[in-house]
């Protein structure tokens, strides 16, 4: 399968596509551009909200045009509507050049966010789980870059990727509290496709994983580790994925024009893009950050 174009975005750092399936807009975020992209697929457009510092991921919450953001200034709420931004969160303010990076919310509602050193310091990361306004608790340290994460179908497994360590590891989930044990190799992924980097989840349980300098996404099999299939996409640096439109039977996908030199962006005018493709799977609906407003009315936030 190839990749077709959907949105010429020119995106630095394209990255943490999100579906909305609340409003049919597609949600990701231009890291180094510091942007929050908006598109309704219905239309094609393009709304592009601009921040003062990067970010990295975007979540849907329970409550219409409220928003959770991770950036390098911390995790915040953010009103679209009014354009207000109120931090809630910043685990990692006293560690010098950490950003958060990939981020994604649980079945349970909970908000899983990862970090990195933004010379790509060997360890420098962690994994951290935000549940409604309390402070984050860490899960995993001594990561490189914290990557691309998603559920089992049947709530019991969670799928994490440090991009350096090219493999998906499996985790013991425990959706009622939230945690990981028992970690294991379930997929290598060889260097010749590319660096794993985001990751997504289809409604067959098999995973989909986006290939930094390897231009294409994977689909796997998590239970034998085996390659299922790839989509070629025509720009080198494939950042992630998710499945969206009102079937949930489009997959779009995430690149960047960053660390491509010249030849290569003549080669590859695209990269940049967002792009779609009909795999023949659909995916799974979002989850949404629940948001306990008791919790915040009675000043723990």
């Amino acid at each position: 399968m190839k990749a077709e174009l959907y949105i010429q975005a020119e995106n630095d750092l394209g990255e943490g596509p999100l579906w909305d399936f609340k409003n049919n807009n597609l949600l990701w975020v231009d890291i180094e551009k510091k942007l929050l992209c908006i598109s309704d697929i219905r239309k094609k457009d393009l709304l592009e909200v601009e921040f003062n510092s990067r970010l990295s991921a975007v979540a849907l919450t329970t409550t219409a045009n409220l928003y959770l953001l991770a950036s390098e200034t911390g995790i915040h709420l953010y009103d679209l509507k009014n354009r207000e931004s109120k931090e809630i969160a910043n685990p990692e303010k006293d560690i010098e050049n950490n950003r958060f990076n990939d981020g994604k919310c649980d079945l349970a509602g909970r908000f899983w966010i990862g970090s990195m050193d933004m010379d790509v310091k060997s360890g420098a990361g962690s994994l951290y789980c935000l549940e409604g306004f309390n402070a984050p608790q860490r899960k995993l340290e001594h990561l490189t870059i914290s990557n691309g994460m998603d559920w089992s179908l049947d709530k019991k497994q969670m799928y994490f990727i440090d991009t350096s360590d090219y493999e998906v590891t499996c985790f013991d989930y425990n959706v009622e509290t939230g945690s990981i044990c028992n970690p294991r190799r379930v997929i290598t992924v060889p260097k010749k496709y590319g660096a794993p980097d985001g990751m997504c989840i289809d409604a067959e349980g098999m995973l989909w994983i986006a290939h930094w300098a390897g231009g294409n996404v994977s689909r796997w099999n998590p239970k034998d580790g085996k390659l299922l299939e790839t989509v070629r996409v025509p720009a080198p640096h494939v950042t992630s994925c998710c499945f969206g439109g009102e079937n949930l039977d489009i997959l779009f996908i995430t690149t960047a024009r960053k660390g491509l030199n010249p030849q290569q962006l003549k080669d590859y005018p695209q990269s940049g893009g967002i792009f779609l493709v009909k795999p023949g799977v659909k995916g799974v609906k979002t989850n949404l950050f629940q948001i306990d407003f008791n919790r915040k009315a009675n000043g723990s936030d």
